[in-house]
């Protein structure tokens, strides 16, 4: 058995969507779990709708209709059939999100977002499982919230990995044992609480659903279907010549996600890594070529990989009568940084301050200034830019740092970490 992900890049329009199919036609013996994101932009559309419906930010009802033109415009190339079910199928699921947005907001702003932001993946499920059954792939369209159970942390799901192995367990497994169909298709990103409360897994969440079911699973590979030939050297925006990285270790992977990488989601590794299941990463524009494989093995990278974050805040925090920082102060700050959700980047300590760049967050971060400096001084640059460098030398540092003022440096064995703005 085999997992699949595809992300909203690879079905963005009617005719993504027919590539996707050509794809699956290819692996006709095998079974197949299809794990796949909202259309395109989705995903953006409906958090300006949350937004929209929280906070009152712009016009609630242009926001979606323009999300459901979006969505029945494929479905109009897709379907010249205008009774076909789809139809009826895809305002239904639209009247669904009416009705979360019709009444007031009662419920946090994270439960709301989960709620209003998941129907992305629902719409795009919906409708690639109607093409490929009137292209004539066999399928089955499946709520993978009957199997991912989280807690009620919303936007970041912890997934309750003992009964969601349970769930796919007693109604994947027994489902293609019966060779009812060879081919599933269900939704990334998306969870669900005992109370039956939709949960997100964080953005880009669907390679995290991928790896959660191949380990449920036991699968012999999970592939990611991407629009770059697979795992990079450097993001494409940021260096013009970029090299694929033909096979990476699971090491390697994690620590390129953590730092940022944006190829893959930073959570996708371990689960796989825990039961050996090797992960590709392959072009859904050029599917025979063989991308990247992420598996078992020791060969480090052949090259230096660059990871670029923009629009960071560099946090310089220090006690306010300017005695040492100690492991007590420390704690306090990771405990603030924990319950803000903030996540560190990089960070570093001297004898009477710590140092940290995060991603910008008009929301947290603000916060969390306000509730450090009860007890500490905070002083901070913004609009600041961190690079990871994984197997760096000194070449590729004066590379990406000349012309830039360095505010802080950070270097281990293999990884270096500059935070850096233009002169």
């Amino acid at each position: 058995m085999k997992v699949f992900k595809f992300g909203g890049a690879s079905v963005k329009d009617a005719n993504a969507v027919r590539n996707v199919a050509g794809i699956l036609k290819e692996f006709p013996n095998d079974q197949l779990i299809v794990v796949i994101s909202a259309m395109g932009k989705t995903t953006n559309a409906l958090e300006q709708l949350t937004d929209a419906y929280y906070f009152k930010k712009g016009n609630l009802a242009s926001i979606l209709d323009e999300i459901r033109k979006f969505h029945f415009d494929i479905i109009g190339e897709l379907f010249p059939d205008k009774n076909h079910p789809i139809y009826n199928d895809i305002h239904n699921t639209f009247v669904e999100l009416e009705w979360v947005i019709e009444e007031g907001a009662t419920q946090t702003h994270d439960c709301v977002y989960d709620q209003i932001v998941s129907i992305g993946e629902l719409l795009s499920t919906k409708i690639v499982s109607a093409f490929l059954s009137e292209d004539h792939v066999k399928n089955k369209w499946w709520d993978v919230r009957d199997f991912i159970k989280t807690d009620n942390t919303y936007r970041e799901g912890k997934v309750d990995w003992d009964l969601t192995e349970q769930m796919v367990k007693e109604q994947l497994i027994p489902f293609f044992e019966s060779k009812k169909e060879q081919l599933v298709i269900t939704q990334g990103f998306i969870g669900v609480t005992s109370e039956n409360f939709t949960t997100t897994l964080g953005r880009e969440g669907s390679d995290f659903t991928a790896a959660i079911l191949a380990w449920c699973l036991n699968a012999e590979s999970v592939t990611i279907w991407k629009d770059v030939p697979g795992v990079l050297n450097a993001d494409p925006k940021w260096f013009d010549e970029t090299k694929l990285i033909p096979q990476l270790t699971y090491q390697d992977a994690i620590e390129l996600t953590y730092y940022g990488a944006t190829v893959i989601h930073s959570k996708t590794i371990k689960p796989l890594q825990n039961k050996r299941i090797p992960l590709y990463v392959q072009s859904f524009l050029h599917p025979k070529k063989e991308g990247t494989k992420i598996h078992d093995q020791q060969i480090h990278l052949p090259v230096p990989c660059f990871i670029f974050k923009v629009n960071q805040i560099l946090l310089s925090i220090s006690p306010k009568d300017f005695s040492f920082i100690v492991e007590e102060n420390l704690g306090d700050i990771f405990e603030l940084f924990a319950k803000h959700r903030v996540k560190m980047n990089v960070m570093l300590n001297s004898a009477i301050s710590f140092s940290v760049s995060v991603d910008s967050d008009s929301e947290k971060v603000p916060a969390l200034i306000e509730k450090l400096r009860e007890n500490y001084r905070v002083l901070y640059n913004e609009n600041v830019e961190l690079v990871t460098i994984r197997y760096y030398d000194q070449a590729t540092i004066d590379r990406v740092t000349a012309g830039k003022q360095i505010f802080l440096e950070v270097k281990s064995r293999y990884t270096v970490q500059i935070v850096m703005k233009n002169n």
